[in-house]
């Protein structure tokens, strides 16, 4: 047994992982003696213990001996992982991961060193210094390589800063980490901001807007119009100026419009203060289009 991995039983039970995750994350390992699975996982447990070195505690539960534990946490296959974050458990899976996955499931618990860098660097980011909220995000990145939401984050000031240089180092990163990172919905809308800001990199939309005037049927500033106005998160007007095309031309550009809205869709939908707004134009473009 190490520093890092202790046994429990119900009698501490409450001291050794309740009290003690309000300190550091804590992993409570379920396990019985006659249970092959939980050989399997214990020492890949017990490895990642010594190896994360204090940054969660393993905590070890003889589920036979500790029914009231087992019950009390809904235990009903072992091994059961259950994870406390702050006296309140907050992630969990039962049976014998491939250590890959193990690792995955710790890492998810645990704050990055990179944390308040990247805190810094949003603060940067709202009070308009897009350079420096950049360059801290290139020491929060060089500090923890592994952590997608500072490269997500870096990609996004990017991808508004919209000259062409950033918006092609943009580009560049998100394949990079379009596959590995875990917010899917994320990663999405970026890839919906960046096709939309390359589309109309740091566009004039009075211009535009007085050239659609001019020229309704001209599609192409069209589209231009309604991406400049997305970037200028004016997305009712880029929506609805999508729609138009779609309503005056619908095969227009290989259904450019059409595909344009989806990816309005993908981007304001992990946004719940967009929900009226995407489900309205989602009805419309199904009205248009039937």
């Amino acid at each position: 047994m190490s520093q890092h991995a202790i046994d429990v039983s119900s009698a501490d039970f409450d001291e050794k992982v309740i009290a003690a995750s309000q300190r550091v994350p804590v992993i409570v390992d379920f396990w019985a003696p006659w249970c092959q699975p939980c050989r399997i996982l214990k020492p890949i447990l017990e490895k990642l213990a010594n190896e994360f070195g204090g940054r969660f505690l393993l905590a070890k539960v003889n589920s036979d001996e500790n029914q009231d534990l087992a019950a009390r946490f809904g235990v009903r296959g072992i091994p059961a992982v259950k994870a406390f974050v702050g006296g309140q458990p907050v992630d969990e899976f039962t049976g014998a991961l491939p250590e890959a996955q193990v690792r995955e499931f710790i890492e998810r618990l645990i704050p990055s060193p990179a944390e308040p860098l990247r805190m810094e660097a949003l603060a940067l980011a709202a009070g308009g210094n897009l350079d420096a909220a950049r360059k801290k995000l290139v020491e929060a990145i060089n500090l923890d390589p592994r952590n997608d939401t500072s490269y997500l984050d870096y990609i996004a000031l990017s991808i508004e800063d919209g000259s062409e240089a950033a918006l092609a180092e943009a580009g560049e990163l998100l394949n990079v980490v379009a596959d590995r990172a875990r917010d899917r919905s994320r990663v999405e809308s970026l890839q919906a901001r960046l096709r939309m800001a390359s589309a109309a990199p740091q566009a004039d939309t009075a211009a535009l807007q007085a050239q659609v005037t001019a020229h309704p049927d001209d599609h192409a500033v069209r589209q231009q119009l309604a991406n400049a106005l997305a970037l200028a998160h004016d997305y009712r007007g880029a929506l609805e100026n999508l729609l138009e095309i779609v309503r005056r031309e619908r095969q227009w550009n290989e259904d450019a419009a059409r595909k344009g809205m989806l990816d309005l869709f993908a981007l304001l939908a992990p946004q719940s203060q967009y929900e009226d707004l995407v489900r309205e134009f989602r009805v419309a473009l199904a009205r248009t289009l039937n």
